[in-house]
């Protein structure tokens, strides 16, 4: 096709998700010279997981400094690591800066996104409303829809329940009996909070986790002071924790000695935090480090200390109307029950997505999700992920990779352009070929290897969720993207 200066204005395109990547979308969008999108969220202020979201506790488990858009540095961090509040707002003020607020539609949730015959999509929201995108970036997210466990009698229980990812703030907690099903991410953050007020919590563990000391520290005015004058500080000291987490991806990496170091860390933590010797040895994880998310936590270990805390390392076999049966045996009665069971990775099903001949996306992505540098899927033309199966690198944060793959996306959209071209999408050679090589490397992974359960693989053993190398490898292949991996029409 003949090469032209393209109308970067004449294409519309359709974000969903106002999110940290969908904002990130709008800022490369803008950079890159197309101004002619629309960000659709359902909620009402940008931040997405981070608006959503609101349990006790609530904070990241990356330092702060280093959860940031690169480009946006945050000197007023009140600490090295930050509770929801603040990155709320990070997010939202990031949005207005970037010139994004014209452009983003909120309230808005999109329920179908069908693609039409004559090129395009129509999306439609839960209104009925449609509207037309020539292109439709999903920056959706992976923290949005609670999942449950599978056991009998949840509908029977009499007392208050609901899962962490839609904190009832109604229901004061104070001296009540509560249970929290579960002991990963969320819980680590929310029994501490609880411990604090409940009249008995009682926490159910099915599998043990590893959890490394947060070392939360406070910034003072004086150092925020100095970050403002001084930005060049925060570099360095991205770059610094940049170091520490390149490490974490060396201690997933199955034979390297930083799986040692870092499981006996946590192992001597829990020896001078945990006082009871039967709870120490209870919080041994079975599994190496990796294979389930990594936490951190300063105050989680100290919590099962509490003379009104008890930890039963059991899973949940039954929920009775006055409180619960764990997998052991023991009965508990509560007056509430608290979810925190984790969320549906990778649902593809949140929105209806339709398309050529009538393709489901959904049941394409149903067991086996994949996706060609974890950001487009063949047979769904102009249809891209911000971050979509194996498209997050360990080593880095959710924003690095995000800005990598976003970056990709619109630079494929101008080259696509400049080619002449309506729409592209992605051979199926050359993703299964893509696919077909990351195969060969999960194994080398905690997270990746046949003997890890979590949600890091699913029920057939693919392993969708992170890419199987270090960002260094994944920013070449990102460098590497380009028209011939795609068919264009």
């Amino acid at each position: 096709m003949a090469t032209s200066t393209p109308d970067k204005t004449q294409l519309h395109i359709a974000i969903i998700g106002a999110g940290p990547a969908g904002i990130g979308a709008g800022h490369e969008l803008l950079r890159q010279g197309f101004s002619n999108f629309t960000i659709f969220d359902a909620l009402d202020a940008p931040g997405g997981t981070w608006r959503l979201h609101s349990y006790p506790g609530l904070a990241c488990d990356v330092w702060a400094h280093s959860y940031t858009f690169s480009y946006a540095p945050n000197p007023d961090w009140s600490a090295n690591f930050v509770e929801q509040p603040e990155i709320q707002a990070y997010l939202a003020r990031c949005a207005t800066e970037f010139g994004l607020d014209p452009h983003i539609r909120l309230n808005t949730r999109i329920t179908r996104v069908e693609y039409q015959d004559g090129g395009g999509w129509t999306l439609q929201d839960s209104t009925g409303e449609p509207y037309h995108a020539d292109v439709v970036i999903n920056a959706m997210g992976n923290q949005h829809t609670p999942l449950y466990p599978d056991v009998p009698g949840m509908e029977l229980f009499q007392g208050e329940s609901w899962h962490a990812t839609r904190w009832n703030h109604d229901v004061d907690l104070a001296g009540k009996r509560v249970a929290i099903v579960g002991s990963a991410a969320s819980a680590v953050q929310i029994v501490p909070e609880v411990a604090k007020v409940a009249g008995h919590l009682t926490v159910l563990q099915r599998s043990a986790n590893w959890i490394m000391p947060r070392n939360w520290k406070p910034y003072s005015e004086r150092q925020q002071k100095r970050w403002r004058r001084h930005p060049g500080l925060i570099t360095l000291i991205r770059k610094w924790q940049g170091a520490l987490m390149g490490q974490v991806q060396n201690a997933a990496t199955l034979g390297h000695s930083r799986m040692n170091q870092f499981e006996n860390v946590v192992r001597k933590y829990i020896e001078r935090t945990v006082d009871d010797p039967h709870l120490r040895e209870a919080l041994i994880p079975d599994s190496h480090y990796g294979c389930k998310r990594g936490l951190v936590s300063d105050d989680f270990y100290p919590a099962l200390n509490r003379e009104n805390v008890q930890l039963i390392p059991s899973g949940l076999k039954e929920v009775t109307p006055t409180g619960l049966v764990t997998e052991s045996g023991q009965p508990v009665d509560v007056d509430v029950i608290i979810y925190c069971t984790g969320y549906r990775i990778l649902d593809f099903d949140r929105i209806d997505v339709v398309g050529p001949k009538g393709q489901s996306l959904a049941e394409v992505m149903a067991d086996d999700p994949k996706a060609h540098k974890g950001i487009a899927v063949p047979g769904f033309p102009n249809y891209f992920f911000a971050v979509g199966p194996n498209g997050l690198v360990l080593n880095v944060s959710y924003f690095i990779t995000a800005e990598k793959n976003i970056e990709t996306i619109v630079r494929l959209l101008g080259e696509m352009q400049s080619a002449g071209a309506r729409q592209m999408a992605v051979k199926p050679g050359v993703f299964q070929q893509y696919n077909d090589w990351m195969e060969e490397r999960f194994p080398r992974f905690s997270w990746g290897a046949s003997d890890c359960h979590s949600y890091y693989r699913n029920a057939s053993g693919h392993a969708p969720f992170l890419f199987p190398g270090s960002f260094k490898e994944y920013s070449k292949l990102q460098a590497e993207s380009g028209l011939h991996e795609y068919e264009l029409g």
